[in-house]
């Protein structure tokens, strides 16, 4: 193909590359998946593809019969963009949910950018099983206080079930035998 013949080629390919919306990937807000044995962890609720981040709000839902809600921290994302009021939110370990958690940047600073952890959350895991970690109600702004469109993405907490060591069940059974052999003994008429 000679010069004049891809001249016209190149003219529309740069003419479709310079009149296509540039796309760009919404942020992912997720507070992932892990597997953990029974007492206290933390799971983070995390951010990725962020760009110009002022303020969020969430609320997330947890399963009550495998797992406590303890407490709720600020992440270190937001605070690189500048000082913070942090607001943890309120935990119902009743129904399963930790309603408000919000964050935002204070004063005339440009938001936070790239990928980060914006809350951490501090349970107990007191069941065995898999609890669901769903994320509903949240708002995400910029620095000009407008919406910012996002994703979230659901994670999972699971609890394996500790399963009794072999031999404990015997030898609860020969000391319930013992015990009632010493009452029945006490209980016997003397001779």
């Amino acid at each position: 193909m000679n010069l004049d013949r891809k001249l016209p080629f190149l003219a529309v390919q740069a003419a479709v590359l310079v009149s296509a919306p540039l796309l760009t990937a919404e942020p992912v807000i997720s507070p992932g998946s892990v597997t953990v044995s029974n007492g206290v962890f933390s799971l983070p609720v995390s951010i990725t593809g962020a760009s110009d981040v002022y303020a969020f709000q969430f609320d997330l839902a947890f399963d009550p019969y495998i797992l406590t809600l303890l407490s709720i921290s600020e992440g270190s994302f937001l605070p690189t963009g500048g000082p913070t009021t942090f607001v943890p939110g309120t935990i119902d370990n009743t129904v399963g949910t930790a309603a408000n958690t919000a964050d935002t940047l204070t004063g005339p600073v440009p938001g936070a950018t790239g990928d980060g952890v914006l809350a951490d959350f501090e349970f107990e895991a007191t069941g065995a099983g898999t609890s669901p970690i769903t994320l509903s109600n949240g708002i995400l702004l910029d620095s000009s206080l407008s919406g910012i469109p996002f994703m979230t993405s659901p994670g999972s907490v699971t609890v394996p079930a500790v399963p009794e060591p072999p031999g404990l069940t015997w030898i609860g059974a020969l000391g319930l035998a013992g015990l009632l052999l010493v009452r029945r003994r006490r209980l016997a008429p003397a001779r």
